[in-house]
């Protein structure tokens, strides 16, 4: 008989996206890569954490700095945030914004469609575009 290892279950880029970003919003500071491989487990390689970080850098969610040989690195965007840039990168790849648009909010339950209403109808801060 064959012995069969238990294989970690595989996760989505998504869902690791989300572990590093909480990692780091637990840090007290600026975290290297090794810390927030020790904080998820042994089950994630190191060039999984720093690859995710670097995703995560082109998207705008950490940012870096310099530390030793190396980076410590730092949340700017929370999950909310995250969600939300990968929705305009959606709208921004699609010719038609407007129906892109208004197939999204139609189809958005009664809750939903209340809600965005009333963030519509706030006034925006001025400096944001």
């Amino acid at each position: 008989m064959t012995e069969h290892r238990q294989r970690p279950r595989r996760r989505g880029q998504g869902e690791l996206e989300a572990l590093v970003l909480s990692a780091l919003r637990e840090a007290d500071g600026p975290a290297t890569a090794g810390w927030v491989q020790e904080r998820l487990g042994s089950d994630l390689a190191y060039t999984t954490v720093i690859t995710i970080l670097t995703r995560l850098l082109a998207k705008g969610a950490v940012t870096r700095e310099r530390d030793g040989r190396s980076f410590a690195w730092l949340p700017v965007a929370d999950q909310a945030g995250l969600a939300a840039h990968r929705m305009r990168r959606v709208l921004d790849g699609e010719r038609d914004r407007e129906a892109v648009l208004a197939s999204f909010v139609t189809g958005l339950g009664p809750d939903d469609e209340r809600l965005l209403r009333d963030l519509l109808s706030q006034p925006r801060d001025e400096g944001e575009d």
